[in-house]
């Protein structure tokens, strides 16, 4: 074999590899979660009257990010069997024993501790713990619960809204009312979101047993009712940060728009009164995600342009 063969052929296998490693730890959900970490620490920087480009910026987004990644990746090791059982995560690296499970374990292992005690240093203890325990409670409650109850995403949802009040604490080094605001815009956020998903996704969750909504309810009611409490609860959360003094009147307008654009979505997918196994359900649902997708970073870019 040629060298010029050879380095193709070395080069191929290390994108692979490391293609292995972004879909592990999955590099666009860490990707978004560093964007409302941001959002977090910005909030906090404007309120510090200090820059939101700072060491401390990158220092906490460095360690926060090697928690994350490391949290999915060993979520990942956890589920590898039930992974296996759905068409949309059978090709990741450990179902189709691309990569060990003992490789996986250690390699996360080390992220999140790495990542934590970075976090220490680098920026102060209580935000290390705070990253710390939401690791340790996605993987150790939410993980195991989507197997026993539709409640795990309930449960989940603590730790899918804590990347913001990480932020804020990494520079502030302790907890505001705004961090808890935006804690809780991104807690609401998650039921349409994840439900919208669980929905499109019934019959590969239904395979791996995991037991989201749909799953248990498959007429799509409890669902629809889930979706609808939880985006309705989100109009009036989304408008708090212009009444507590951190986004303008443009925002206030701006953030009922989105958030009523995203109930009337819900409410879509509620009036279709159409079961969640049915293929007819499918759009309405995937408009909601879609509407989910675009709400989030829509909603945060509106509040840090019109910043109070």
């Amino acid at each position: 074999m040629s060298s010029s063969v050879q380095s193709v052929a070395i080069s191929a296998g290390i994108s692979a590899r490391l293609h292995d490693y972004a879909e592990l730890t999955k590099l666009r959900v860490t990707s978004l979660i560093l964007l409302t970490a941001w959002t977090g620490f910005y909030f906090a920087a404007f309120k510090s009257g200090v820059s939101s480009f700072s060491w401390t910026l990158l220092h906490a987004l460095i360690g926060i990010g090697l928690v994350s990644a490391g949290t999915a990746g060993f979520n990942e090791v956890i589920e590898c069997e039930t992974d296996s059982h759905m068409r949309r995560t059978a090709t990741r690296p450990l179902p189709a024993k691309r990569m060990g499970l003992t490789h996986a374990c250690i390699f996360c292992s080390a992220l999140i501790v790495g990542g934590a005690t970075y976090l220490c240093i680098a920026c102060n203890a209580l935000t290390a713990l705070l990253t710390l325990a939401t690791s340790v409670f996605y993987l150790g409650v939410y993980t195991p619960l989507k197997r026993v109850s539709p409640i795990c995403t309930f449960m989940g949802a603590f730790s899918g809204a804590m990347p913001p009040l990480l932020g804020w604490t990494a520079l502030r080094d302790h907890i505001d009312f705004g961090a808890i605001v935006l804690f809780g815009i991104l807690f609401f956020w998650q039921f349409p979101h994840f439900y919208s998903i669980a929905w499109l996704y019934r019959e590969d969750y239904e395979n791996a047993a995991i037991r989201m909504l749909p799953v248990v309810h498959s007429d799509g009611r409890s669902t629809a009712r889930e979706i609808m409490v939880y985006s309705g609860l989100l109009v009036p959360m989304s408008l708090l940060p212009t009444y507590i003094g951190m986004a303008g009147r443009v925002y206030l307008f701006g953030a009922f728009l989105l958030s009523s654009g995203l109930f009337y979505y819900g409410l879509r997918l509620a009036l279709s009164d159409l079961p969640a196994d049915s293929p007819r359900s499918k759009a309405p649902a995937r408009h909601l995600l879609r509407a989910t997708v675009m709400y989030l970073p829509l909603l945060f870019i509106l509040m840090m342009l019109n910043v109070a």
